[in-house]
């Protein structure tokens, strides 16, 4: 992006030719070739896009002879389309996302170094194998965990359970540990009619009836602390359920997972006896993202449930 005269904000104004003449040297790392897939900001990007996105890095991989992929994104929704490109990208090859907090008009701009960085990954041997990754503010991190923490810094990706799984220095690219929990759902489609409710003290289930009655077919809930709701909204998930819409649940809270440890109502083990799915650590975003794309291969409770819960405990 860069400052529009007219507007006086930061809109989507630069190709992939533009980008590459404003980042010196990066020629002198890979044999690069560009393809301006969409000048769009990050909150104009759908589901939809990201899967046609997917299925394109596929094709480059598999069919075009590429050695790694690399992802220019709008930071405010990186972190879900990198996710759904990890979910349904299942090759060796190297994919890295990539983005800046700055726009190109901006004193300080931190695209041209996290572009170097990117690409520096991209074409390192140790890339290989390790499902799609962001890198940012010269840390590497797993599309799975990492999100967007601050709405200005520019070390604002963060992977808050595990940390970054690498970094690059001096133009050399170091890895930490593999992240192993990488997962595949073999689909090329998606089902993105799904529904995303945060709780606070005192909610009802009008939100959730809402959304059954209006033609979701899935529903993600953040609950609170380890995966807990007020109890007024627990006739809402049990309607979802009777209608075999599957309702996952995860945490409002930064860090941790969800279990179902307390037994009193609205709490885990009451919603999970009721046949609620437990998201892991996801946040809201991403569980939403993971359960399209399993509505993508199946509309099987059961085999929904496996999914998310696949290398839980």
């Amino acid at each position: 992006m860069k400052a529009d005269e007219e507007s006086k904000g930061a809109v989507p104004s630069m190709s992939g030719e533009d980008i590459i003449k404003l980042t010196p040297g990066i020629n002198e790392i890979a044999d690069i070739h560009f393809l301006n897939f969409g000048m769009m900001p990050g909150p104009h990007i759908t589901p939809e896009k990201m899967l046609e996105l997917s299925k394109m890095i596929t094709n480059k991989v598999e069919n075009e002879g590429y050695d790694g992929v690399v992802v220019t994104h709008g930071t405010d929704s990186l972190e879900e389309t990198a996710y759904l490109v990890d979910l349904t990208y299942n090759g060796a090859k190297p994919v890295i996302f990539v983005g800046s907090m700055k726009n190109s008009s901006e004193l300080g701009w931190d695209g041209p170094p996290n572009l170097l960085d990117a690409v520096q990954t991209a074409v390192c041997d140790d890339a290989q194998n390790r499902g799609v990754m962001v890198v940012m503010s010269n840390e590497i991190h797993s599309a799975a965990q990492v999100t967007k923490t601050n709405t200005h810094t520019l070390d604002t990706f963060k992977s808050k359970d595990f940390g970054p799984i690498g970094f690059v220095d001096n133009n050399k690219v170091y890895f930490y540990f593999n992240y192993t929990k990488h997962q595949h759902i073999n689909t090329t489609k998606i089902n993105s009619h799904v529904d995303l409710i945060k709780c606070g003290c005192g909610m009802d289930d009008r939100l959730l009836k809402f959304c059954v009655d209006s033609g979701a077919k899935g529903i993600v809930i953040e609950g609170m602390g380890r995966g807990n709701i007020p109890p007024k909204m627990v006739p809402g998930v049990e309607y979802a359920i009777s209608k075999k819409i599957p309702v996952v649940l995860v945490s409002r809270c930064l860090m941790g997972k969800v279990f179902d440890d307390y037994g009193y109502e609205g709490a885990g083990r009451e919603l999970t006896s009721r046949g609620v799915i437990l998201g892991d650590n996801l946040p809201g975003q991403k569980a939403r993202i993971k359960l399209m794309v399993a509505l993508g291969l199946t509309e099987d409770l059961g085999e929904i449930k496996e999914i998310f819960e696949r290398n839980y405990y």
